[in-house]
């Protein structure tokens, strides 16, 4: 399934590690989008619908934007007023259960990850000794070599459970 992206990007990160992996894979030209299609030509920390829609929308755009939100939670509501619907399509890019799962995978411990019941930033402090993973540093660090962060992200995609209808980070990627 291949996403339709407009010319405009807004690109919402739920968190800091999201707007960091978005960022890195920016950097690198590894995304399907450029820095220079993104509004404003930068990620958008903004959540929620209401707020977006008074910051950004109301400057009044002749072509339709498209919003990326990079989100954990499935749940998570984005409903634009009726004025904007038509103007914007929203795609939800899922990293559930969180972004910490790349380096659970890079780190290849996702068989004792999933023996375990616990949340995957905890994995991550408790077993693999990693107590900053969120941290924007760390991220940097430890996928410095971003082909790690791509093949993690490539491994997400083929082990997780992806609702139909729905993207990972890994649609965001080119593809050689």
């Amino acid at each position: 399934m291949k996403l339709k992206l407009s010319n405009i990007i807004a690109c919402i990160c739920e968190g800091a590690a999201e707007q960091t992996i978005i960022e890195m894979l920016l950097e690198n030209n590894l995304l399907i989008f450029t820095k220079e299609k993104l509004l404003d030509e930068k990620i958008i920390r903004v959540r929620k619908a209401e707020n977006f829609e008074k910051i950004y929308l109301r400057k009044g755009f002749d072509e339709k934007i498209t919003i990326l939100r990079i989100i954990d939670s499935r749940r998570e509501k984005f409903k634009l007023s009726k004025a904007y619907e038509y103007k914007v399509d929203v795609i939800n890019v899922i990293t559930a259960p969180e972004i910490e799962m790349l380096i659970i995978l890079n780190e290849g411990k996702y068989d004792a990850f999933k023996k375990g019941n616990t949340k995957p930033s905890i994995f991550c402090k408790e077993t693999l000794g990693f107590s900053d993973v969120k941290s924007s540093q760390f991220l940097k660090k430890y996928f410095r070599d971003t082909s790690y962060l791509i093949k993690a992200i490539s491994e997400y995609h083929r082990k997780a459970k992806i609702h139909k209808e729905e993207y990972t980070l890994y649609d965001l990627l080119k593809k050689n």
